[in-house]
């Protein structure tokens, strides 16, 4: 069996083509801490990693920083909960799983803080696992609904979005207490979203940029009545 080693962090960036490998803890160590982490984002489950491209395109870039206003309008609107966006942050739980993924939320109590000379990633084993965490899929949907729904749902946590960019698609998953995700219509963690509202924000950057679909967005929900 062939595993991981850092030389396929070399493949991944000449290439540009993610791909999941047999691996232990001891493997994805060792190509988290190689020189070109910063170029590339890691994700890990028991006994497989994945080595994705961290650096991201126009389209990837536009709709991941879209869904981060998307956050913040809707916390200025509905709720004076604490809440706090971490997009790409490594997350840790020590010899079983890792990832970066491209939305992650906080809301709550427990979010976590970074204090001089500690690691600059979140550990699981000391902060609680976030409410939300999303994928922005734009050659990457089969597996972001595949391996890493299986990782995002072993880890726990409540609800998972996969953006599909080319087809303006979001896919929402809530965690059942089987430890299955489940895809639904409306958030849970965002309580009385309409998933349907967010392709509608997705279908605005036909016409426009990620600023003017958020503040459409905005518009939106000024009206929406939620319990």
């Amino acid at each position: 069996m062939t595993t991981a080693t850092p030389t396929d962090i070399q493949t991944v960036l000449a290439t540009g083509l993610p791909q999941w490998k047999p691996a232990t803890w001891s493997d994805y160590l060792a190509c988290r801490d190689a020189e070109t982490l910063e170029r590339i984002r890691l994700f890990f489950n028991r006994d497989r990693l994945l080595i994705d491209m961290g650096s991201e395109g126009i389209n990837h870039a536009s709709v991941s920083d879209l869904f981060i206003m998307l956050f913040g309008f809707w916390f200025s609107r509905f709720t004076q909960q604490i809440a706090a966006s971490f997009g790409r942050c490594l997350l840790e739980k020590a010899n079983t799983q890792a990832a970066a993924p491209d939305l992650v939320l906080y809301i709550g109590e427990g979010v976590p803080q970074w204090q001089q000379g500690e690691l600059r990633r979140i550990d699981l084993n000391r902060w609680r696992v976030p409410d939300l965490v999303g994928e922005i899929a734009d050659t990457t949907i089969a597996t972001d609904l595949d391996e890493k729904k299986k990782l995002y749902a072993d880890l726990g946590i409540p609800e998972y979005w996969v953006v599909n960019i080319r087809g303006r698609q979001v896919i929402a998953f809530r965690l059942q207490e089987s430890g299955k995700y489940q895809q639904c219509s409306e958030s849970v963690v965002l309580a009385g979203l309409p998933i349907s509202l967010l392709e509608q924000t997705l279908e605005r950057l036909n016409e426009g940029t990620n600023i003017t679909a958020a503040v459409w967005f905005s518009q939106q929900i000024a009206n929406l009545k939620v319990e």
